[in-house]
């Protein structure tokens, strides 16, 4: 065990993780469904043609509108959520400074990465921050990007009031645009964010702090003075890593690659000749659909997520659980049980079988 497993999360925001990835995925598909329907007319003709389309799309815009509604109050009202919220918020100079830092490291320019970046670097919990400064990023673009999409998606489906209100299509086409464009660059951080977390070496090929909340994370029981780092170097990679990781990020590239400029095309916006896919294009095809394969990549994890962690919850329990007689009468051995979900004899490296 490592100081890697530990959990920061509570067990309502675990599910809230998990509920608003649901929805997001479900938007995303039905969304781009609409938008490249002849690219993905076979999702189009899965979810009920265009009228299913529509309906899902606006019922998931809708449970995203009511998880927003409860998670707000939620974070404003407990005061554990009040108290990290501080976490979260930018420093500009300090999280400058390591951004800077860390461009010099990646160059060889600088030792070590900066004391607000070391959320993956492999030192100890109390040197590992809350958030590091792309966890900030992470959740205040994805934020105000939920904020501008939910406001612009409800203008879109009751159009007619822009229309009335400014007395001009064009605006109400300038808020499908900007909708769109919103869509893009929240599809763009979403492929990046489940490559990051579902196949970093450590957490391959799911990121257990995301799903399992912290009153139910395995214990750290050695001495924090006796290792000088979280324990990463004592991780062994799985055999299937490298390729998955090279393979997935051929894809993220690819269907970034593809969407982005299908959606140009589409928008009517000047793109250069030579990058214009044509209308039909299989080349375009291919691309769109290697990228709502990303995705579906990413709702697959999601659910292998939740699945691990109530297998492990489940284990939790039958370990607690009173001995029960044997079928000979005598009492059945449970043999010993740590209280952290991990076996009677210690190991002597760690070695992540299930991610």
């Amino acid at each position: 065990m490592t100081n890697l497993d530990h959990g920061k999360f509570s067990r309502t925001t675990t599910m809230f993780h998990s509920l608003l990835a649901l929805t997001v995925f479900i938007l995303f598909f039905t969304g781009y469904a609409i938008a490249f329907n002849t690219e993905l007319w076979w999702m189009v003709e899965l979810m009920g043609g265009n009228e299913g389309v529509l309906a899902i799309h606006r019922i998931a815009g809708f449970a995203l509108i009511v998880l927003t509604g409860f998670w707000v109050p939620y974070m404003l009202l407990r005061s554990t959520s009040r108290a990290n919220f501080g976490e979260i918020l930018p420093d500009f100079r300090t999280d400058l400074a390591a951004f800077i830092q860390d461009v010099e490291f990646a160059l060889g320019r600088a030792d070590e990465r900066h004391p607000a970046a070391r959320q993956f670097a492999g030192y100890k919990a109390d040197e590992v921050p809350l958030v590091s400064y792309v966890g900030k990023g992470v959740i205040w673009i994805f934020t105000v990007e939920l904020i501008l999409l939910m406001i612009s998606g409800l203008l879109i489906w009751r159009k007619s009031w822009l229309i009335d209100f400014y007395n001009s299509q064009s605006v109400a086409m300038a808020f499908v645009a900007f909708h769109g464009l919103l869509g893009i660059i929240m599809l763009m951080g979403v492929m990046f964010h489940t490559f990051e977390h579902g196949f970093h070496p450590a957490f391959y090929p799911v990121e257990m702090k995301a799903f399992l909340p912290k009153d139910q994370t395995p214990n750290f029981h050695g001495d924090p003075d006796e290792y000088e780092t979280t324990g990463i170097e004592r991780l062994r990679l799985k055999s299937s890593w490298r390729w998955a990781t090279n393979v997935m990020a051929v894809m993220v590239v690819v269907g970034i690659v593809s969407v982005l400029l299908a959606s140009l095309d589409y928008g009517g916006y000047p793109v250069p000749e030579t990058l214009v896919f044509a209308e039909g294009s299989v080349l375009r095809t291919i691309g769109i659909n290697i990228g709502m394969l990303v995705l579906l990549i990413g709702l697959v994890l999601s659910a292998y997520g939740n699945v691990l962690r109530a297998r492990y919850l489940r284990q939790r329990r039958e370990q607690v659980a009173p001995e029960t007689p044997a079928a000979d009468g005598g009492r059945r051995e449970s043999g010993p049980r740590r209280t952290d979900g991990g076996e009677g004899e210690a190991r002597e490296s760690d070695d992540r079988s299930d991610g």
